[in-house]
């Protein structure tokens, strides 16, 4: 063992290292702390301003489209509304515009079924009296009935009063007496009243209108008692008349009269005539 082995050292202990660390520490820390203040103040000085932002934005956009799909939903239901009401209006008026279609269309067959009533009703009372006039012939007395009856069938065939055409005229529509009576015919094997005498004044060269309207003054008016053969006599007014027939001379006419009795040869006392005009 050394002799010096148990001599303490005189020296003083060495404090340079810890005090240059304690310092330097000091300064780290206080760096560090400096540095923690102000990364801390600048964080919160950089958070503080945000938060107001983010905390506020959401809510004011969330309250803005709230809003705004309140106010589409209140536009939608508004348009639905009027196209609604527009439909409606379209469909009532639509509806107005059939029924005033319906309506003419109604008055005008209304006018037309009154117009064939009435053309009925003349025709019914022409018939009538037409029977009334057959019936008064046939209960006249027997001994006068039977001289007017001589007398009627002798002269019924004459027609040596009528000539030239008028001649032709008579001889056609005594040829058709006995051939049925048709509302609306013309012959050759049916007529009517009208029908008849058109086809009767063909046979000479002459046009007759088709109606008896239009027929009752189609000539001269002449007087009931200045009658010629080929006449055309008409029962009821001039240019209203509801029939017409032919004079064929001695008292006698031929004339399609009903469907019950067809064309007839008839004195005019059977169905006395109203009027008569003179073609040829």
């Amino acid at each position: 063992m050394s002799h010096t082995a148990h001599i303490r050292s005189h020296r003083k202990p060495r404090r340079t290292a810890p005090t240059t660390l304690a310092m330097r520490a000091g300064v780290a820390g206080g760096v560090l702390s400096t540095l923690a203040v102000t990364g801390a103040s600048s964080a919160s000085a950089s958070a503080a301003e945000p938060v107001t932002q983010t905390l506020e934005l959401p809510t004011l956009t969330a309250g803005l489209a709230a809003q705004v799909a309140q106010s589409a939903d209140a536009t939608q239901q508004a348009a639905a509304h009027y196209e609604l009401r527009a439909e409606r209006d379209a469909a009532a008026t639509k509806a107005a515009k059939t029924a005033k279609a319906d309506l003419v269309i109604a008055k005008k067959k209304a006018a037309e079924a009154k117009k064939k009533a009435d053309e009925a009703a003349r025709k019914a009372a022409a018939e009538r009296a037409s029977r009334t006039a057959e019936r008064a012939t046939l209960t006249a007395p027997s001994a006068a009935g039977t001289g007017t009856a001589v007398s009627a069938s002798s002269s019924s065939v004459s027609t040596s009063t009528a000539t030239g055409s008028a001649a032709a005229v008579v001889a056609f529509v005594k040829a058709q007496v006995g051939d049925a009576y048709v509302l609306g015919s013309t012959g050759p094997n049916s007529w009517d009243c009208s029908g008849l005498v058109q086809a009767a004044f063909k046979q000479v060269g002459v046009d007759l209108p088709r109606v008896s309207q239009a027929q009752s003054t189609a000539g001269t008016q002449v007087s009931l008692s200045n009658l010629q053969p080929g006449d055309i006599l008409y029962w009821g007014g001039a240019g209203s008349a509801y029939h017409v027939g032919v004079y064929v001379g001695d008292g006698m006419f031929v004339g399609a009269q009903n469907p019950s009795t067809g064309v007839v040869l008839k004195p005019l006392s059977y169905d006395p005539p109203s009027g008569a005009v003179r073609v040829l």
